[in-house]
């Protein structure tokens, strides 16, 4: 097969060829993850883990021939490979013919993220730059937001250890042990596995819990109004 008809079939997203290749990719990904999905199951028959197996071998040789094509058919080979298309392809198969012994099909569902560009999604591809650009905007206070919050995070944790390391020291046995308490009341998720019984530390806990709610919405609020002015720039650079 000629490299021109390669090419054609691979990166030729406007051919019937190439589509058909693309969609065809893309249902190979989904019955990997699902059968990934499936072979995490307790009580698997052993002729089910015999077919997952064989589906697995069968999609993890076609991805590595698709990855091989596409390879050839780059025009800048290198940049391909560190591309984060090409990274992620190449981690999604290589584990299994070195038995790292680190399952890495999961990474396949990033591959899906290609969906984006088969069917000419131009208005997402727009807000994903425009969400960028926003992060980019906010930058700044996004570090110092961080920040901030690992510094409550560890203060939290520290007065809780304080307040209930007596009164529970198998539960609140170190700062370290404390931090679980701190990021489950700093982001008022409160799983409830851990909770103060003191006086104090239940004093503690309520400033905590209103720390937490600005811990919350502070970053919604910090991307929102980006995001505004991430808009606002570019509609006032297509009157232009």
């Amino acid at each position: 097969m000629r490299l021109r008809t390669i090419r054609r079939i691979v990166r030729g997203r406007n051919t019937k060829e190439g589509r058909i290749f693309d969609y065809t990719i893309q249902i190979l990904i989904i019955i990997s993850l699902v059968s990934f999905s499936i072979e995490t199951l307790p009580g698997l028959s052993p002729q089910a883990q015999t077919l997952l197996q064989l589906i697995e071998i069968v999609t993890t040789i076609l991805f590595t021939v698709e990855y091989l094509l596409r390879l050839t058919v780059a025009k800048r080979k290198f940049k391909f490979i560190f591309s984060f298309f090409g990274i992620i392809d190449l981690v999604a198969f290589l584990p299994f013919y070195f038995s790292w012994g680190v399952d890495m099909r999961f990474i396949r569902a990033f591959r899906l993220l290609r969906l984006f560009r088969i069917l000419k999604l131009v208005r997402y591809s727009k807000a994903l730059r425009r969400f960028n650009q926003a992060l980019m905007i906010a930058k700044e206070e996004l570090v110092l937001y961080l920040s901030m919050t690992m510094l409550l995070l560890y203060l939290s944790a520290v007065g809780i250890y304080y307040f209930e390391h007596e009164a529970q020291p198998e539960i609140f046995s170190s700062v370290f042990h404390s931090l679980w308490w701190s990021v489950a009341t700093l982001t008022t998720v409160g799983y409830g596995d851990i909770y103060p019984i003191t006086t104090g530390g239940r004093l503690f806990t309520f400033f905590v819990l209103l720390l937490g709610l600005g811990v919350v919405s502070v970053p919604a609020g910090l991307i929102s109004s980006a995001l505004s002015k991430a808009k606002a720039m570019n509609e006032e650079k297509d009157c232009r």
